[in-house]
């Protein structure tokens, strides 16, 4: 395979939601596991819906989740490129005018139904002669403009599901311009792949009937088809679809919860497929897992609390160098001992900063049997503290007092720490030190 040139197209009308996300992991893993590009496109031609603060929003979300496009554009700042191809559609005659109200095309599509009919536009405008239409006009109506389908079977191999087809008869004529001279989603999608060079349009299965049409459209500018592929959709776990409307599953939702970003990035594509849910450590070793030939029909249903529990067991896995800055970030000046000793307790990485004021102090202690503390005071060893510390100390106090198990560490834990539970003491020892260790088992807030 030559190198790839794939897209992503959100639109700036809210913020993104673990659905979008899977399609835009799907393509910029693929152009990462084959060396290709990745080009980030704001489909904002719907200038009353799309926000600035949204665009940003897409932007700062890419940035969190580590995708870095190779390349940004804007169909607002493109348009002379669509009026161009719509004038070329139209000279060919494939685009003709339509004058019916939405009002009108309502009732057409509920008589349709009411007999038993497919809902397809019936092409009336097509008959309608040049006195026709001049009177429509003289009324103040205003053309919305068709793509004439060639009533045929488009067919194509597809990436995830395998050689796939749609019956173009059976589909209404799109509307490629509204009656104020704007563009839907359609005709400026195609002018951009084709423009820009796209090679494969990666998306979802909601947008298998819309690839039969503008695999004609390409064809009638020209234009050179790319590969399409089109995987399954996340559901919620009840099976409802996924949208905007979710707040709590927008990336920045979870991001502002604490939710790691590469267990998004990781439930997002791997959800639904052949390759179990795991950690990765890295985008380049979740590139190395997916596979879009692993893809499954079926859809894939997403499951919050499954995304709790990835992310937890992601953050167990990053190494210091993964987390150093965010870290400081958090007001922890930490060393890559103290990650090792509290990552494996962590859910969120802000609690982090519990498991710094523990090791920093001051703590307020809990000592319940200030003899048994007295003695595990005078049988601490002296510095420097080790990783066997813990056990040789341990083991001394066993043998003055008689304690063991439960009786024996849970008094030292909640003395150390204040806490009857958290990391392994082995691991929080030596970062306490000697000295607030003795204050701490005299009952002081050290």
């Amino acid at each position: 395979m030559s190198a790839p040139f794939v897209r992503t197209a959100p639109s700036p009308t809210g913020y993104l939601h673990i659905g979008n996300a899977r399609s835009l992991m799907f393509n910029w893993l693929f152009a990462r596991r084959h060396g290709g590009r990745f080009l980030l496109r704001y489909d904002d031609t719907d200038l009353a819906r799309s926000k600035p603060e949204f665009a940003e929003a897409i932007a700062e979300d890419l940035a969190w989740l580590g995708v870095v496009p190779d390349a940004s554009i804007r169909q607002s700042e493109r348009i002379a490129l669509y009026d161009v191809a719509a004038g070329k559609l139209r000279a060919a005659g494939r685009l003709y005018p339509c004058y019916e109200s939405a009002d009108e095309l309502d009732r057409k599509r509920k008589r349709q139904l009411a007999r038993g009919l497919p809902p397809v536009y019936d092409r009336a405008a097509l008959k309608l002669t040049a006195e026709d239409r001049a009177r429509l006009e003289a009324e103040g109506r205003k053309a919305h403009w068709r793509f004439l389908l060639d009533w045929e079977e488009i067919g194509w191999n597809d990436l995830v599901r395998g050689p796939s087809h749609v019956d173009c008869a059976s589909l209404s004529d799109p509307v490629l311009v509204r009656e104020d001279g704007t563009y839907p989603y359609t005709l400026p999608s195609v002018v951009d792949d084709l423009d820009i060079g796209i090679t494969h349009v990666i998306r979802g299965e909601d947008h298998v009937t819309n690839t039969a049409v503008q695999i004609q459209i390409m064809q009638a500018l020209g234009g050179a088809l790319p590969a399409f592929g089109h995987h399954n959709l996340l559901t919620t776990a009840s099976g409802e679809g996924l949208s905007k409307r979710l707040g709590h599953l927008s990336l920045r939702g979870l991001r502002e919860a604490g939710i790691e970003s590469l267990a998004v990035a990781a439930l997002a594509v791997l959800t639904g497929s052949s390759d179990a849910v795991r950690p990765v450590s890295s985008l380049d070793e979740l590139a190395g897992l997916v596979d879009l030939a692993h893809v499954s029909r079926a859809p894939a249903r997403f499951d919050e609390h499954e995304l709790e529990t990835l992310s937890a067991r992601t953050l167990h896995q990053l190494d210091f160098a993964a987390v150093e800055d965010r870290l400081r970030q958090l007001g922890i000046p930490a060393s890559e001992p103290f990650w090792l000793a509290v990552r494996g307790n962590l859910a969120r990485l802000a609690e982090a900063r519990e498991w710094w004021q523990v090791v920093e102090g001051p703590v307020e202690t809990l000592v319940a049997d200030a003899a048994f503390a007295a003695t595990a005071a005078s049988l601490l060893p002296a510095e420097p503290f080790d990783q066997t510390t813990w056990k040789s100390w341990t083991q001394a106090v066993a043998a003055a007092t008689g304690a063991k198990g439960k009786a024996l560490f849970m008094p030292l834990r909640q003395a150390l720490t204040g806490r009857d539970h958290g990391p392994e003491l082995a691991a929080l020892l030596p970062l306490i030190g000697r000295e607030k260790a003795l204050k701490r088992l005299k009952g002081e807030r050290a």
